[in-house]
């Protein structure tokens, strides 16, 4: 049961994660996104204490929480809507997205409603807060904003036109502004969106979207008539309907439809040079280029902000293309020569790089057998040596494996972490792996994969969080109690893995309270006195390092640690020495109890030591406790002092008997 509420809870959490970033909404109703998606980050703090709680949920509650969670995956489909949808779509569909945003507002107002806050734990501040949350949301079930009238009756009256009648010039400008749709940016970002959507609506892909691309074709050419300098690639005409080898006819001659895969989203042409954006997105090289020359920072068909603006070439899809092209009798589109290099390239051979290609082709076939061979080679390949890390993440191989992560054959998943593992070594791959979406696949191998792959998953996590940014990432994601596990079950190997990741994690002071409440200290402390567990120099220096939290501080003084310390310092290496010193001095700080304790086991000989003798680090920690035993032995013998006066003075100078008698009346 508290594994299920574990996982219940933390798909909530990364519900709510996943709603958080979503922005930069494109449609007429854009109050609305942005409302929704404030309310729904509100109640983070709900689920968060809810996770962290011991006490057993009531069943009733765990129904609506679910209730909760498939509401949440409806509102985030309906948010990434706004951000991705066509405007022209949003704009003339505006009752169909209100009825929307009704049903999901309605779902999750009825879940929140359905909870009794009194039944679990959580305090009175995030209860108040999750009040005014189901408040909000009441009022906005029964409530519609007006819409901008004028924009959806103009944008319809253009749209039930024919083709070529004439639009008012005035209008049209108007619209434009409203729409935002003044630029290449806009425009080409229009164009994606539209063809994307009515493509995916299934439901009627003709006369609705001849109708909308007549739409946006009149807009782009009245845009094109005000800006004549408007750059050429935004001026594409109408957009073809989505098709996957299919044929169209010209009088008696059949020509291929080009796959939708096969189009660069940018020019939709057959791409030469297809290359892969930090976002998993691919496009034609020149294309992509013009785009970040030109200022972007985003990448164009997502609108998400690039992580960097390396370009990897899609080996894998350049081939597919060059096979398309063969069974159709079409020539094979050449690479244009005057393509910049790319900036990170490899030493390997022609040779080698065929065999890359080869093995990322089966890595992406259906064939479970092949995925886990070519999982395999590349996982020894990347292994070998640098040069064989960079192309293999050149060829595109890094969003691949990251979809094996979970896949149900625990070894190919073996194969596709270590794999990962062994590219991350590379500096310039860490990005990419991130940017592919990586960490949610490596927490889930490191919770449900073979012990191999828990600990090369570790590894991999460790490897990764090097950067800064990547600590907090990594450690949102649900990473450290399964961390905290393999610490306490893995193999030697296993441990120490789960050591190094804990330790990279918990140098970012936000992830130090939760390896506390995950249970790390109590699993530390057994470490450190295991006998024979060649555990001491990792346990310690995690130690050192929760030290300076609060919960950590709290958490290892309940451990009763002072006298394993103490110990330490007067019989470990130099590096656990310090360590030892380093934990004791946060924990004697304002403590006065640890203070008599470590003094009573007889501290002071070896801190002496350690001062003289020890590492800079120790020497420095050593004087730091030094001067608080001397001040608290101080303190000791002017209490003792004083209590030894006032016993005396006592002696001296009897109290007389009335007045004792007159006090105990």
């Amino acid at each position: 049961m508290e594994e299920e509420k574990g996982e219940l809870v933390q798909s909530l959490i990364d519900a709510v994660n996943q709603i958080a970033p979503i922005g930069d909404y494109r449609c007429a109703v854009k109050k609305e996104f942005c409302n929704l998606s404030r309310r729904l980050k509100l109640l983070t703090p709900m689920f968060e204490e809810i996770g962290e709680s011991k006490e057993q949920i009531p069943e009733e509650i765990v129904k609506e929480l679910v209730s909760l969670k498939e509401a949440l995956i409806s509102a985030k489909e309906l948010l990434r809507l706004g951000r991705e949808g066509s405007k022209i779509y949003l704009v003339l569909e505006r009752d169909q997205i209100m009825r929307k945003f009704h049903e999901v507002t309605a779902r999750v107002e009825q879940a929140l409603s359905g909870i009794t806050y009194e039944d679990l734990d959580i305090s009175d501040e995030v209860k108040e807060q999750v009040e005014l949350v189901l408040a909000q949301f009441r009022r906005a079930k029964g409530r519609v904003d007006a819409a901008d009238v004028e924009l959806y009756e103009y944008l319809l009256s253009l749209y039930n036109k024919s083709s070529d009648a004439a639009a008012d010039p005035d209008g049209l400008r108007r619209l434009v502004e409203k729409l935002q749709l003044v630029g290449v940016a806009e425009l080409t970002q229009e164009s994606l969106a539209l063809h994307e959507m009515v493509s995916a609506s299934g439901g009627d892909s003709g006369e609705t979207f001849e109708k909308m691309s007549n739409l946006l074709n009149k807009i782009k050419d009245f845009v094109q008539t005000e800006n004549p300098n408007l750059d050429a690639f935004a001026r594409e005409k109408n957009l073809p309907p989505s098709s996957s080898g299919q044929v169209t006819t010209d009088g008696d001659h059949k020509t291929p439809v080009i796959p939708d895969d096969f189009r660069c989203p940018i020019s939709l042409e057959l791409m030469k040079d297809p290359v892969i954006v930090s976002t998993g997105q691919t496009y034609e090289r020149s294309c992509i280029e013009k785009w970040l020359e030109q200022g972007h920072g985003t990448c164009p068909k997502t609108q998400q902000t690039l992580s960097s603006c390396a370009l990897t070439p899609n080996y894998v899809l350049r081939s597919l293309i060059a096979q398309w092209c063969e069974a159709n009798g079409i020539e094979p589109p050449k690479r244009p020569s005057s393509s910049q290099p790319n900036k990170t390239t490899s030493a390997c051979s022609p040779a080698e790089r065929t065999k890359i290609e080869i093995l990322l082709r089966k890595l992406a076939s259906c064939s479970p057998e092949d995925q886990r061979m070519a999982a395999g080679e590349i996982r020894l390949l990347a292994k070998r040596n640098a040069d064989n890390r960079v192309a293999i993440a050149e060829a595109g191989a890094i969003p691949l494996l990251v979809a094996l992560l979970s896949t149900p054959d625990s070894r190919t998943q073996e194969h596709a972490v270590t794999a990962l593992l062994n590219l991350s070594i590379c500096e310039d791959n860490k990005g990419s792996i991130m940017s592919f979406g990586a960490v949610p696949g490596i927490v889930q191998v490191l919770k449900k994969g073979s012990m191999e792959a828990r600990e090369n998953a570790a590894a991999a996590l460790f490897s990764l969080s090097v950067v800064d940014e990547n600590k907090v990432t990594i450690g949102a994601s649900g990473a450290i109690p399964l961390l905290v596990t393999l610490l306490s079950e893995g193999t030697q190997r296993g441990k120490k893995d789960a050591a190094t990741a804990l330790f990279n994690l918990c140098i970012y002071q936000g992830n130090k309270g939760k390896a506390v409440r995950a249970g790390v200290v109590p699993t530390l402390m057994r470490l450190l006195t295991e006998p024979g567990g060649g555990m001491v120099d990792e346990a310690l220096a995690i130690l050192a390092i929760l030290s300076s939290h609060p919960e950590g501080k709290s958490g290892i003084g309940a451990a009763e640690a002072v006298p394993v310390l103490v110990d330490v310092i007067g019989n470990g290496s130099p590096r656990n020495k310090e360590n030892a010193a380093a934990v004791l001095v946060h924990l004697c700080a304002g403590d006065q109890q640890h203070l008599a304790e470590a003094q009573e086991l007889g501290v002071m000989g070896p801190l002496l030591d350690l001062a003289q003798n020890g590492t800079d680090r120790g020497k420095r920690k050593a004087a730091q406790l030094l001067e608080r035993m001397s001040r608290f032995i101080e303190q000791q013998k002017l209490g003792q002092a004083q209590a030894e006066a006032h016993a005396q003075s006592e002696t001296q100078h009897p109290q007389p008997p009335s007045v004792a008698y007159a006090i105990d009346r």
